[in-house]
């Protein structure tokens, strides 16, 4: 088992940014995958970015070249950067962690409004 909880957050002007933080109960090496999905209200729950333990790593078109996942393993931490934010992506934004087992582990999740 494993708990994490997300914070960075918040309301931003379209263009800015934000750096999402993921900080998990323990460390974080025994986990194959750790990433972010969004979900936007009246839509389902979409993959931002997933980084695998082989340091593969993956992201949706919508986010490629703006957001940047990364980790600190001493710190147990994944994080996401989002630059030139947009207003569609507005959207609660989950941690989400898989083991090798294929148990997946969510967070509560961060809210991210991007309004003028």
């Amino acid at each position: 088992q494993v708990r994490l909880v997300e914070s960075g957050g918040g309301l931003v002007q379209p263009g800015g940014s934000l750096r999402l933080s993921c900080v998990a109960s323990r460390n974080i090496f025994n986990f194959n995958v750790r990433g972010w999905y969004r979900q936007a209200p009246g839509k389902e729950r979409e993959l931002v970015a997933r980084m695998y333990n082989s340091g593969s790593i993956n992201y949706a078109d919508s986010v490629k070249g703006r957001f940047t996942i990364s980790r600190d393993s001493a710190k147990n931490t994944v994080y996401l950067q989002m630059n030139s934010l947009k207003p569609e992506d507005t959207a609660v934004y989950y941690c989400n962690y898989v083991d090798f087992g294929s148990a997946n582990y969510w967070g509560q999740g961060t809210q991210v409004t991007v309004s003028s």
